[in-house]
């Protein structure tokens, strides 16, 4: 039925505990030899990563938040706490990524030696740990834009450490100091791009923008094309979570209608859009006359 909701994030619990233990580890390991070794791109990515296992427990946080069930004062529950999330995760990342350029600028003006072999060590324990992670989170990556996030977090995180490791190895061969801070804004870079795209659809859906997964006159011509349906005022579609959609709408069925037509609609609606909510106001003539039948999107 449209009403059983799939919650899948809730399943990724011991993905989220696994990750978050793993990760807070490396942190440590990453900023002591980081600093041991006055090393940029350790430190930046350090950073990065200490915001990611931030972002990894807000993710975690409001998937255990939007289990709650309604209540009456919050009647669809706690679901766009996952929204929130994301949302917060973007944020955080971009913040992230400024401190990390200061930090780079800085090692520019006043560089020192490091050492390339323990650069490549540490990188090299940070490329298993990362990309493990992000396996942990890609399945559901698909689906649930909380999950998601999770997933960019990491294997973005995987990528910027393999770059470490290839500094390093650049830095014990040619001696060049300043691609230790070089790496680090090649770093930002990446963060930028990644928090932008979670950041954006975040947003986006907080506002009940549409899914984009969802094309909204595909919809109206589906339920215009219902026998019995003549007209279709009023269509809405918003996300109640980043894995839950929501939609109401007012059918004109002059002839009316059973039961069965209003479960059948829902039935659809799920199977085709994964509309896991659906209200549906049936009418037998359009009303209200200052409303205007649904044109599509501008």
């Amino acid at each position: 039925m449209a009403h059983d909701h799939s919650h899948g994030s809730q399943n990724y619990g011991k993905a989220f505990g696994i990750g978050i233990t793993l990760n807070t580890i490396y942190v440590g390991v990453e900023l002591y030899y980081g600093f041991m070794v006055n090393s940029s791109a350790l430190v930046a990515d350090a950073a990065h990563n200490a915001s990611d296992v931030f972002s990894l427990i807000l993710a975690w946080a409001a998937i255990k938040i939007a289990t709650k069930r309604p209540s009456k004062r919050y009647t669809y529950g706690l679901r766009k706490t996952t929204i929130l999330a994301s949302m917060i995760n973007g944020i955080i990342i971009i913040g992230a990524a400024g401190l990390i350029a200061y930090d780079a600028i800085q090692k520019f003006q006043n560089p020192a030696e490091i050492s390339g072999n323990l650069v490549m060590i540490v990188a090299a324990i940070g490329l298993v740990v990362n990309t493990g992670t992000a396996f942990l989170f890609w399945k559901g990556s698909k689906g649930d834009l909380n999950i998601r996030g999770a997933f960019l977090h990491m294997a973005a995180d995987a990528g910027v450490t393999l770059g470490v490791l290839l500094g390093g190895l650049a830095i014990k061969y040619t001696g060049l100091t300043w691609i230790d801070p070089a790496l680090s804004l090649v770093i930002v870079l990446v963060i930028l791009y990644s928090a932008w795209g979670l950041l954006r659809d975040s947003v986006k859906i907080a506002i009940d923008a549409v899914p984009k997964n969802i094309d909204i006159d595909e919809v109206e011509k589906f339920l215009m094309d219902i026998e019995g349906v003549e007209e279709v005022h009023d269509l809405h579609i918003w996300a109640m979570s980043t894995t839950e959609t929501a939609l109401s709408t007012h059918l004109v069925v002059p002839d009316g209608h059973e039961d069965q037509f209003i479960y059948d609609i829902r039935e659809q609606l799920h199977e085709k859009y994964e509309i896991t909510h659906t209200t549906l106001q049936i009418e037998k003539e359009f009303g209200d006359k200052e409303y205007k039948p649904y044109q599509g999107l501008e």
